[in-house]
């Protein structure tokens, strides 16, 4: 789906095996965090919690193991950032929809990971020293709101962002129970099983690109939509946090994917699971236009036409692509040096 100026453009599907339209519902795997750090924003204007208060203060159910490091460090806003210390680079694995779910803390005492592998929740490194991704943190964002709310996060997420916005086919229920849901499909167009997930705000969020478009809209500064963060809220989430390789990569939720000719980010959220399944919503801020693609049945393509549209829109390659930008400009100019060598070698040649 394309959003040009705050207005909606212009609506593509394409069906492989099964037949889907605007209200069709996906799978979205990590743009899942998006919603959540929204929710989390929401809390702090509600006053439920303090974004550079230890995330310690807000936490009965569970305690996070520090291994010595300081417990006042971890805090909201770092959690949002990827910048708390954690280093889980949780991955969620997935639960058969036949397998009883564990509760939230029990799924942050021995989280399954996608890779298999034994994973901890813990602090790991010094808080605020690095960036390193962490689903882990996420989860721990998930207790937060419930924490403070009183409310599990996924009644908190709907009464405060779906109702309002409209959103009639977003949940966080397993994508089988959805009528109209577009399925997991392999990369060979196989249809793939369907699975429910322990972790709600990491992972488990669905929803359709009409719905996905209503909450694009209201982040838009352009557009005259329905809104439940104000525009100076959204602005401070797309503040620069986290860095990698000397480049601004991450706000409070939101992926900065490359710098704005007016000094601001393109930003959002990507989303990605097994066996093929991609999620992608862009947002320029400086023009208004944004870009949703929802699919399964390739694992990068939704990421990788978003970093076409994030070059096409900036003239600069997004933090995701910038290896396949490097080897584009590496090709001709390889094969540029080989032709000035052998221009050099011929003249040389005729002057002997």
């Amino acid at each position: 789906m394309l959003i040009e100026d705050g207005e909606i453009a212009g609506e593509f599907y394409r069906g492989a095996t099964t037949q889907v339209d605007a209200d069709t519902v996906f799978s979205t795997a990590s743009m899942s965090k998006w919603i959540a750090a929204n929710g989390i924003m929401q809390a702090a204007l509600e006053g439920k919690l303090n974004l550079d208060a230890p995330v310690a203060n807000y936490l009965s159910r569970w305690e996070l193991p520090t291994n010595g490091f300081d417990a006042s460090e971890v805090t909201i806003r770092r959690l949002l950032s990827h910048t708390a210390g954690f280093t889980d680079g949780l991955g969620f694995g997935d639960y058969r929809l036949n397998e009883p779910l564990p509760t939230l803390e029990q799924e942050l005492a021995n989280p399954r990971a996608s890779s298999g592998e034994p994973v901890q929740i813990q602090v790991s490194e010094t808080p605020g020293s690095n960036w390193r991704y962490s689903g882990g943190s996420y989860l721990l964002l998930e207790l937060v709101i419930e924490e403070v709310s009183g409310l599990s996060f996924e009644e908190y997420i709907q009464q405060t962002f779906f109702d309002p916005l409209n959103m009639q086919r977003t949940t966080y229920a397993s994508l089988g129970t959805i009528d109209n849901n577009a399925g997991s499909i392999t990369r060979s167009g196989e249809p793939a099983d369907i699975y429910h997930y322990a972790s709600s705000a990491a992972t488990a969020l669905a929803t359709s690109a009409a719905d996905l478009s209503r909450f694009v809209l209201a982040q838009i500064p352009q557009s005259g939509a329905n809104r439940v963060l104000p525009l100076q809220t959204i602005a401070i989430m797309r503040e620069p946090h986290g860095r990698s390789f000397g480049a601004d990569i991450w706000g409070l939720g939101t992926m900065l994917y490359a710098p704005t000719p007016a000094g601001d980010s393109v930003f959002g959220h990507d989303g990605g699971n097994e066996p093929a399944i991609n999620s992608t919503a862009r947002i320029n801020p400086d023009t208004g236009d944004a870009l949703i693609i929802l699919e399964t049945g390739h694992p990068s393509l939704a990421t990788t036409i978003g970093s076409q549209w994030v070059l096409w829109q900036t003239g600069s390659p997004d933090f995701l692509d910038v290896d396949s930008v490097l080897a584009s400009m590496v090709r001709p100019a390889a094969a540029g040096s080989l032709l000035i060598l052998l221009l050099f070698a011929g003249a040389w040649i005729v002057r002997r």
